[in-house]
């Protein structure tokens, strides 16, 4: 007796899927020139953003079923010659190689079982386990929300930096850079936040960093983070395309996240090698250069990229830290220009508080965030207002300080910030754990208003990040100097 299996209705629905889809023919092309990392071919028929496999002409014709060959991808179009850029080194590609249209788009896997893992652009594991299991295919390429759908942002992002979650305060789905040369400390302050955000997930892009690098911030920076986080590489090496790739797919996951309802902190270290990848491709395809040798493509593709972040109507939201990598410290150069008029806020990283030994750099006076306004009470703005115009005064009058020249009594508030100096560059300064905004406004509360009794109905604030030690006083940071010259000054010390 012949038993019969039942076929679920589902699997069918994938079969027919496959048969409808199915190409019966193959649109074939074959190399005809290669300038630098881009590729001339003539054919086959495809479109601009379509995938293709192009065959060196050494390949076996076991490789060739297999699907071995160099992936690229039609970047130009010129009558029937297309211009390709390769995901791949082309060692073995000559003229007459054979170029095959795979008949699809970039859609990237996605799933739960990304979290915890590191992988490429292309979602294969390079942590050395096997690759993760993502079932939900999804463009590469996602349109925006529409802009009327999306909520308005209301909720505090916690990210337990003392700095950032008392004078510049973020929402959950804003968008942000963080601005800084090299050496200052990107890397350390977004393994910080990592750790001890107040988000379900955390996606992380490194694009063209260095090798050494992405192994010492898994381990050193984002440490036990790293067990909610999915981390795309793409190191400084790869060709552009996988640069960019990796970009875009890091993108699509926070999005996959966030569409489940999810709180989605998305941190891109750095939008900079980003924009110069797009730049190479760009050049490559034609395009002509414009300020630094940038191409029109890159500005037309940085707010495309930035406008998929943001709030969604499923109750989730991708928070966006993007680190700027500012070319010698030059804040007016072309990417730093255009991202600031188009993110919701700009955390600038100074070289000089760096060289101080004060950490997180972060420059209080030259960021702001746009949306302080909307996510905090009369009360802390008050607080916030405080600050900055102690610290405003210290900075203009630092020189006169520095060189003895001021006596005491000559400015009230000046004396009144000389004397809170010392406390409040303290209160800057963090070390690695992370501090809940309650308690760091608490304290900066009883610093600058230590006789002022505290608010009768506090506002609310989000539940804090998970328990972590409280920072350690960062007074012994505070450079020599600086600190001697507060002090004289203080107790009336004249030229």
């Amino acid at each position: 007796m012949n038993a019969r299996l039942p076929i679920p209705l589902a699997g069918l629905a994938s079969y027919r899927d496959a048969v409808r889809d199915a190409e019966l023919t193959r649109r074939i092309g074959w190399v005809r020139h290669m300038q630098g990392l881009a590729i001339e071919s003539q054919g086959p028929d495809a479109t601009v953003g379509e995938l293709c496999r192009i065959q060196p002409r050494s390949d076996s014709a076991e490789d060739r079923h297999a699907g071995g060959g160099v992936l690229a991808e039609v970047v130009g179009l010129s009558g029937d010659r297309l211009t390709l850029m390769p995901y791949g080194s082309l060692q073995g590609v000559a003229a007459g190689a054979e170029v095959v249209a795979l008949g699809r788009r970039s859609d990237f896997g996605v799933g739960p079982g990304l979290l915890g893992r590191v992988i490429d652009g292309f979602g294969h594991a390079l942590d050395g386990l096997p690759d993760p299991v993502a079932p939900v295919m999804r463009p590469l390429h996602a349109r925006p929300l529409n802009p009327l759908q999306r909520p308005r942002i209301h909720r505090v992002l916690q990210t337990g930096v003392r700095s950032l979650d008392g004078l510049l305060t973020l929402g959950q789905g804003q968008r942000v850079g963080i601005f800084a040369g090299s050496g200052v400390g990107k890397s350390t302050l977004l393994g910080m936040i990592a750790r001890h955000v107040s988000a379900d997930v955390n996606v992380i892009a490194l694009i063209g960093e260095r090798g050494r690098e992405v192994k010492e911030f898994i381990d050193k920076q984002l440490g036990e983070g790293l067990k909610r986080s999915v981390v795309v590489v793409a190191t400084s090496d790869q060709p552009a395309m996988a640069r960019i790739r990796a970009a875009h797919a890091a993108v699509t996951i926070a999005e996959y996240f966030r569409d489940a309802g999810q709180q989605v902190l998305l941190t891109m270290d750095s939008v900079t090698r980003l924009a110069m990848a797009r730049r190479e491709v760009g050049l490559a395809a034609g395009e002509p250069p414009t300020a630094r040798g940038y191409t029109p493509s890159v500005f037309a593709e940085l707010p495309q990229l930035c406008e998929r972040c943001g709030t969604a109507p499923s109750g989730g939201a991708i928070t966006a830290l993007l680190t700027v990598l500012v070319e010698g410290d030059d804040m007016n150069e072309p990417i730093a220009d255009s991202l600031r008029s188009i993110l919701d806020g700009h955390i600038v990283l100074s070289r000089d508080i760096a060289h101080e030994g004060r950490y997180p750099a972060i420059d209080v006076l030259r960021s702001a965030s746009r949306l302080l306004p909307d996510l905090t009470t009369a009360e802390e703005r008050e607080l916030v207002s405080d600050a900055v115009r102690h610290l405003a005064l210290l900075h203009r009058n630092r020189q006169l300080v520095d060189i003895g020249a001021y006596e005491k009594g000559a400015n009230p508030e000046l004396d009144q910030a000389l004397a809170l100096a010392p406390a409040l560059q303290a209160w800057l300064c963090q070390q690695e754990g992370g501090v809940p905004r309650a308690e760091g406004l608490r304290a900066l509360r009883a610093l600058l208003w230590p006789d002022r009794p505290p608010a009768a109905n506090p506002a609310a604030v989000p539940a804090p990040s998970p328990p972590a030690k409280p920072a350690a006083a960062a007074a012994q940071n505070l450079p020599h100097k600086f600190s001697y010259s507060l002090g004289a000054a203080a107790k009336g010390g004249q030229r």
